[in-house]
């Protein structure tokens, strides 16, 4: 290990609080789209396509920015990163319309992207492989918290201050982080800020490990995106809640996320220690998470919104258990120079499934409801199991 444990667990909670920051600036909007969607007159259809312009750059992005991880470091890469999301978030107060709206989200995507191959490179690269799986869901895990914090806190500010207060907070928040995290990473050595790679894309491409993780998240990442952009939207519109409402009761599925994703990186260390195979370990813990995932199409039919909303708590619980395990089996297959970009094709694999679904949700909402949505969301996560336990002779 190039740096003392305890050097790693400080770096790793500075990456905890980077993943929170990501996504409680892009939760924001959700919580906000049924009163900024009101105001601006916008369609279901419309806010699909605010959402797309930050799943089109975010998708691309994610590869490059995993890409230019493995090349410059996570020192310097995620300092970029979260300096032009930060930027973009403060972007969104200026908005008019929805065309505003929609650039705000792009430059959004743009720094967000490389966020997630960079505290996972961090993770791995600065923890003992034996507690690889925790510091992961750690590292990882503060993108739940992120979203627990943003309903409650958007509801307030927006309600307090006017929504545009909202994301100029947040905003502010990001270079409050980007200061401690230069700090905090200056006396880093330069063979721990650097590790220079030239792995070759299309060898990867060929690795049938490899194109089972792409596959696999091209499955299950629709489904979370639809719950990270869309349930405020359901609960106004087909449940009738008023944003003080959704910002008091939003949290609690993020939240389970949140537990989950770091009890379940430590779950998996240990079948580890007691002699699992790291793919064994990982492949069994998302079965679980599997299984539980058609708790979701039950949201749709539930007689109250107390009981939709647990019931997507269970989606979000299982998804805790999923993520971490599958980021950690990414880890666990590729050497630790490509972590970068591993993560960052899977990541872009998965936000092509998500931003051609949200291409998707707009209009069947506009024309029938969320039903259909939440029906097809409980068969993803099954199917992109068996994906990843099909056939393979090697052990990971």
């Amino acid at each position: 290990m190039a740096i003392s444990l305890r050097r790693a667990w400080v770096l790793c909670g500075l990456l905890f609080v980077a993943t929170a920051l990501s996504f409680l600036d892009r939760q924001v909007l959700s919580v906000l789209a049924p009163q900024i969607t009101t105001e601006f007159g916008m369609t279901n259809t419309a806010y699909s396509r605010v959402v797309f312009a930050f799943g089109l750059s975010y998708t691309v992005m994610f590869s490059l920015g995993g890409r230019l991880l493995d090349s410059v470091g996570t020192r310097l890469g995620l300092a970029v990163s979260v300096l032009v999301w930060s930027l973009a978030s403060g972007m969104h107060a200026l908005a008019t319309g929805a065309a505003g709206l929609g650039a705000a989200r792009f430059f959004l995507g743009v720094g967000e992207g490389a966020c997630f191959p960079a505290v996972t490179k961090g993770a791995v690269q600065w923890m003992p492989a034996e507690r690889r799986a925790m510091a992961v869901g750690i590292a990882n895990g503060g993108s739940a918290f992120g979203a627990v914090l943003a309903p409650p806190l958007t509801a307030w500010i927006a309600t307090s201050f006017g929504w545009r207060s909202a994301f100029l907070c947040t905003s502010v928040l990001g270079f409050i982080w980007l200061a401690a995290w230069l700090i905090a990473c200056r006396p880093l050595p330069p063979h721990v800020t650097n590790t220079a790679t030239r792995v070759s894309l299309l060898a990867m491409f060929k690795r049938p490990e490899m194109r089972r993780l792409l596959i696999a998240r091209f499955l299950f990442d629709p489904v979370f995106y639809f719950y990270m952009f869309w349930i405020p939207q359901y609960l106004s519109r087909e449940r009738g809640m008023p944003l003080t409402a959704i910002g008091a009761l939003t949290w609690i599925p993020f939240f389970a996320l949140g537990i989950t994703n770091i009890a379940a990186g430590s779950i998996s260390d240990g079948l580890v220690a007691r002699g699992w195979t790291p793919r064994s370990a990982r492949l069994r813990l998302m079965l679980i998470a599997a299984l539980l995932t058609p708790a979701s199409a039950l949201a749709a039919f539930a007689g109250t919104p107390a009981l939709a909303i647990g019931l997507m708590s269970v989606l979000m619980f299982a998804h805790g258990i999923w993520i971490a395990n599958y980021i950690t089996l990414i880890a666990d297959t590729v050497d630790s120079t490509e972590v970068g970009t591993a993560v960052g094709l899977t990541g872009t694999c998965g936000g092509v499934a998500g931003m051609l679904s949200n291409l998707v949700v707009g209009p069947v909402v506009d024309s029938y409801s969320f039903t259909p949505i939440f029906l097809a969301s409980a068969i993803l996560y099954p199917l992109a199991w068996l994906v990843l336990a099909s056939r393979n002779r090697r052990a990971v």
